[in-house]
């Protein structure tokens, strides 16, 4: 599931950012949706081998959702490397997924929590965060990541149906899993949430999903104002073209995939566990004073 890098500089080591990974070019393959992250070629970067931890989370709680692969997966790696245990949620097609970065985040000395469902249904994402709290003994850390995203030629092209479940993942999900956070988080808790490049340089091919993304940072900055007085922190990571299970399950059409992230700044995808540092900033006291920011990950492309 993650690329054997035993001797891959890690994000400490000080290196060229272009060459930090190779520029790929993936093949034209495609996966029905959710896809699998252990079956993509080449196989993405989450973490195992290339985060080390310096303890910036220890005894913290944290709920990633969508955390069974890419972005999600790194961020609970990067999590547990730093302190936190961690419980993760996907859906079940996705267990294999699942189990692995499980694995990952015990043989990391921390606890791993894994909780399958969809987050399209309004009772799992109120369910999920009591049986994280109860698993883990509390919750201080929020990160809303899960996501759906489907290339499709145009407006014309994109389904009724399609269209409500972009937004009932991306968006009402949002809504739904922080409400029933929310009396869960003390003051220092933090709410990470993962938007996009997309709401800012909406693709025509993405138009429902780079709706939502834009959605999310004017909730991210809302909630922020909101939850600042009470001490809890809500910010967002908006990643660029990042190598995960999203593009070759009906993300990209399937013939940009060779050159997938080539037109950045750096030339090249970013990997999954370039995005982790970003949010154990967010999720860590280090951001003290950093409300309802959005940082940018997208490898050298212009953004508000």
């Amino acid at each position: 599931m993650t690329a054997d890098s035993s001797n891959q500089a890690d994000q400490l080591t000080f290196v060229s950012p272009v060459d930090r990974y190779p520029s790929i070019s993936p093949p034209e393959q495609h996966q029905e949706e959710p896809g699998i992250e252990s079956e993509m070629v080449p196989q993405p970067d989450i973490g195992e081998f290339s985060y080390r931890g310096t303890g910036r989370l220890i005894g913290r709680k944290a709920l990633v959702t969508g955390g069974d692969s890419g972005i999600g997966a790194a961020t609970a790696i990067a999590f547990a490397r730093e302190g936190a245990d961690v419980a993760i949620t996907y859906l079940p097609a996705e267990e294999s997924d699942a189990q692995e970065v499980a694995r990952i985040i015990s043989e990391s000395g921390r606890r791993a929590v894994t909780i399958p469902g969809d987050l399209v249904d309004p009772t799992f994402c109120s369910q999920l965060v009591g049986l994280a709290v109860a698993e883990l003994g509390g919750l201080d850390i929020l990160v809303n990541n899960a996501g759906k995203q489907l290339a499709r030629e145009g407006l014309a092209d994109i389904p009724d149906e399609q269209m409500m479940q972009t937004f009932e993942a991306n968006i009402f999900a949002m809504f739904r899993v922080t409400r029933a956070a929310l009396p869960h988080l003390q003051a220092g808790s933090t709410i990470i949430n993962t938007t996009s490049i997309q709401a800012y340089q909406p693709s025509p091919t993405l138009l429902d999903y780079a709706s939502t993304k834009a959605a999310i940072n004017n909730f991210s900055k809302g909630l922020a104002e909101e939850l600042a007085p009470k001490g809890i922190r809500v910010n967002a990571v908006a990643p660029g073209p990042i190598w995960t299970v999203l593009q070759p399950s009906e993300g990209q059409p399937t013939e940009d995939l060779p050159s997938f992230g080539k037109s950045t700044g750096l030339g090249r995808a970013g990997q999954p566990t370039e995005l982790a540092p970003a949010y154990v900033f967010l999720a860590s006291p280090e951001s003290s004073y950093v409300v309802g920011a959005t940082l940018h990950v997208n490898g050298g492309q212009p953004t508000p």
